[in-house]
């Protein structure tokens, strides 16, 4: 027996899942989140639902808008201020003195484009980097900076397609990646578990806190280390 509302609507959902793949296409992949959503796929998929305008990418600039318009047959507009201005493309760059090793922006890099250890100093993969600033915030010690990488040229002029690809293509393995991190840690997190029974529950409690200060004590001192190295080198 067919299904009359079931077979019109894959063809619905083909043509969503067609317009949101070109919209995707169509955005530099930065994967910044300027945009309001978590990466350049979510916010094709919220264009081609019409729930986020045609506007919100920053590093796409006018000529983004413009490509974005031809897709979706929406009209031209200016990019939103709201979420920031069109401008020259970026890399950043650790300050490899004041590094203290946290791994902070590694986590936050979303095309695995900074490599280095736990306590031990970062560095950036220049060619891999989109300029995405997600690293900056999370740094304690403010020791990453970004330097303009572009000259005058900014928006797509900046960009190309073929770095536009290989950002996307990263930012995939990332998320491959990404979830085979989460289960080592729940991993972890069992073992701890399995531990907490053998201990009482206020033994296990002083132990989860032990650990905690440790780490907030280790972060601290390493903090301190490089506010001094900066007063230092100030003189």
């Amino acid at each position: 027996m067919s299904h009359p509302a079931s077979a019109s609507t894959a063809p619905a959902h083909a043509a969503f899942t067609d317009l949101a793949a070109r919209i995707d296409a169509a955005l530099p992949q930065t994967q910044c989140t300027r945009c309001g959503y978590p990466d350049c796929a979510s916010y094709a998929q919220a264009i081609a639902q019409g729930e986020a305008a045609i506007n919100q990418c920053p590093p796409g600039g006018a000529e983004g808008v413009t490509r974005l318009a031809a897709i979706t047959g929406h009209a031209v507009v200016p990019l939103s201020a709201d979420h920031g201005v069109e401008g020259p493309r970026t890399v950043a760059f650790i300050d490899e003195a004041w590094c203290i090793g946290c791994t902070l922006c590694i986590k936050a890099c979303p095309t695995d484009a900074i490599v280095g250890s736990n306590k031990r100093m970062h560095t950036v993969i220049e060619p891999y980097c989109t300029g995405c600033e997600l690293c900056i915030p999370v740094c304690p010690v403010d020791c990453i900076q970004l330097d303009n990488a572009s000259g005058g040229a900014t928006g797509w002029a900046a960009w190309s397609d073929a770095l536009a690809l290989q950002a996307k293509q990263r930012y995939q393995q990332h998320r491959q990646r990404v979830p085979l991190e989460d289960a080592e840690d729940d991993g972890f997190g069992a073992q701890a578990d399995s531990t907490t029974t053998a201990l009482s529950r206020p033994a296990a409690t002083a132990v989860a806190a032990e650990g905690i200060e440790a780490r907030k004590a280790a972060i601290a001192a390493a903090m301190e280390r490089a506010r001094q190295l900066r007063e230092k080198g100030s003189r």
